[in-house]
């Protein structure tokens, strides 16, 4: 895609989520289109959400899974920008309309005391991190999940591009040292209306969120970024996303780790 195209793209996702109305397929309008493309869109993007007003909080590490990487056709993480609209109190109401097909997954946090670079060690990374939170994502998508004539499924092309589909993030009230817990033992139980909908462990993110993590420190130092002191980053989610249709209300119940909660009103 050159310039022009990947402005374009980013002002058709900038409105569609102001407007609340989705736009087509971008894998399908530039076939030949690439996850470098894909990134450049998200960048252009970014500029112009802080060019708005909105606040930079960190990041976000998305397709951890060897299941989710299996299902897009890709064998990385991908990532995206957390603003600070984004983050909404737990046990919160989210209003009617503020998004357009939301989304739930669960996942383990991290906030950082001090900077992160390439290539960390463990001890790193510990050093790092001020507190590992249990969180609730919510996605969402500014882009059509199926084109309506082809069928076509929207890819990761279209994800990133569209800030690795995010839209919220809901901190729960506990925060442990990092060496606390064996992050990969960490586990939820995810509610929707007291119903059990997904459950899953730590262990289903890069095998170790850890892991997610210094994959995402490296990647940044490959565009001259790093996650500073105060960012939260959202380390991948170990179940698969659930539905938040209006009157939804979610709780995640992470034993020991803590609990988070979100509800949509009806």
């Amino acid at each position: 895609m050159n310039r022009q195209q990947i402005e374009s793209a980013a002002r058709d996702l900038h409105r569609a989520e102001r407007q609340s109305q989705q736009i087509g397929l971008l894998s399908l309008a530039h076939k030949d289109m690439s996850l470098k493309d894909a990134y450049a869109i998200q960048r252009h993007l970014v500029d112009m959400k802080c060019a708005d007003g909105r606040r930079i909080i960190g990041w976000k590490i998305g397709l951890t899974s060897k299941a989710m990487q299996r299902a897009l056709s890709i064998d990385t993480p991908d990532s995206g920008v957390l603003f600070d609209d984004m983050l909404f109190e737990n046990g919160s109401t989210i209003p009617q309309g503020r998004f357009i097909e939301p989304r739930i997954e669960a996942e383990i946090a991290f906030i950082l005391r001090q900077p992160l670079t390439a290539n960390p060690s463990r001890q790193e990374m510990s050093d790092a991190i001020e507190a590992a939170v249990p969180t609730l994502e919510i996605l969402d998508t500014r882009i059509v999940r199926a084109d309506p004539t082809t069928g076509r499924l929207r890819n990761v092309f279209d994800t990133v591009a569209d800030n690795a589909a995010n839209a919220g993030i809901v901190l729960g009230d506990y925060r442990h040292p990092v060496s606390a817990f064996d992050l990969r033992r960490v586990g939820a139980i995810v509610q929707r209306n007291d119903e059990v909908e997904e459950t899953g462990l730590g262990a289903g993110v890069c095998n170790d969120p850890l892991a997610a993590l210094a994959w995402l420190a490296s990647i940044l130092a490959q565009s001259d970024q790093s996650m500073r002191s105060g960012d939260i980053i959202l380390s991948g989610s170990f179940i698969r996303p659930v539905e938040a249709r209006p009157g939804s209300q979610f709780t995640a119940d992470f034993g020991e780790f803590g609990s988070v909660s979100i509800n949509f009103a009806a």
